[in-house]
């Protein structure tokens, strides 16, 4: 019936509740599980959960698990089985790599292999999306889905068809406008301020129209995403800040152009993942090693958000302010074709030239 939750808005929910440390059950295929944030959930929940499935495990991604020499024999996610002794302090100091120079001889861990790491892989994705370490714990229900239904049912958990998630997700990414108005800033009078909301209920991203783009020619545009220590508080670790106001100027001398906001803070960490990595950073890790020892990819960004955002605004061509080649790439997959790519190099001092050099070496960027 019409008052049903669709996938989304469950899925919604689920990354919420994970957040406040909440339990979840997830299907799929049959299967079941009660699933944790190991970053939030605490001790009562944790046995809870142990008590209800008679096991528990911590789901790791493979970059976290090299970290801690612990085996992913699933490829991509680790299988952590956790004895009964095995407590919260344990797992938040294999999830979080805060005390990793501290306590380096973590483990051994013995991860499980057979059998399928569907749920835990699940699981670890919503840990992602809430912006959460990217860990989790997974209690597999020897009733599989239909036990994860009764105790979601008789303890009022959420519960999430893990294979209706990722079908959802992998479908056409659809945001919408919700507001805009004129905002005169310092490069541009003529300005404008468009806010866009997906409806997967993720956070809105915004559009800085500057001037009256012809929507029949190529726009001068910037996929810029959020940097609350470069863009706010005029963090010298990054360029971020530097770039942002250097491609608005550019953008109103020219009298016209698209800056699209992106709420990704981090490479899409997140701003509590990014500050864990800059303290990775001061222990001598470059910004791509930080990432990996957390369990992140090198980049979690999701630039289809950009292309829709300016397909939605009329616009099929852009000339790209970008020193990222990634994006070039990410805008022609996305239908938005490329007609130039601006470079953007400004922002370098003596406190981020190690940033910049390995966003060159290892991220491709052309500075």
């Amino acid at each position: 019936m019409a008052l049903s939750l669709t996938i989304e808005e469950l899925a919604a929910r689920a990354r919420a509740e994970l957040r406040l440390g909440a339990v979840i059950a997830l299907s799929l295929d049959g299967a079941g599980a009660l699933v944790a944030s190991a970053e939030a959930a605490g001790a009562e929940r944790m046995a809870d959960m142990r008590a209800a499935a008679g096991a528990l495990d911590l789901a790791l991604t493979a970059r976290r698990a090299a970290t801690l020499k612990a085996v992913a024999y699933d490829g991509d996610v680790a299988r952590i089985a956790l004895g009964p002794g095995d407590g919260t302090a344990l797992v938040r100091s294999a999830a979080d790599p805060a005390s990793d120079l501290e306590t380096p001889m973590k483990g051994p861990f013995r991860s499980r292999r057979g059998g399928d790491a569907g749920l835990h892989r699940a699981a670890i994705r919503l840990a992602k999306q809430a912006q959460l370490l990217p860990a989790a714990l997974v209690a597999p229900l020897p009733g599989g889905a239909e036990a994860a239904r009764a105790l979601a049912a008789a303890h009022g958990l959420t519960v999430l068809d893990a294979g209706r998630l990722l079908s959802a997700e992998a479908e056409d990414l659809v945001i919408d406008p919700i507001a805009r108005a004129r905002v005169p800033i310092s490069a541009a009078r003529g300005t404008r301020v468009h806010v866009f909301r997906p409806r997967d209920g993720s956070e809105e991203h915004y559009a800085v129209e500057i001037g009256d783009p012809p929507r029949d020619a190529p726009v001068l545009a910037r996929l810029h995403s959020a940097c609350f220590t470069g863009d706010v508080i005029g963090s010298l670790k990054c360029d971020c800040g530097p770039q942002l106001h250097a491609a608005l100027g550019r953008m109103g001398e020219e009298g016209r152009g698209v800056l699209l906001y992106l709420n990704q803070e981090g490479r899409g960490i997140g701003l509590a993942n990014k500050m864990r990595a800059y303290s990775l950073q001061d222990q001598g890790f470059d910004t791509v090693e930080a990432n990996h020892r957390i369990g992140f990819e090198d980049d979690e960004r999701d630039f289809r958000i950009g292309a829709e955002i300016l397909k939605r605004l009329g616009f099929s061509s852009v000339r790209l302010l970008t020193n990222n080649p990634r994006k070039v790439g990410m805008m022609e997959a996305s239908g938005v074709k490329v007609a130039e790519r601006v470079p953007l190099a400004v922002g370098e001092n003596p406190l981020n030239a190690r940033y910049l050099a390995t966003k060159a070496a290892k991220s491709g960027h052309l500075l």
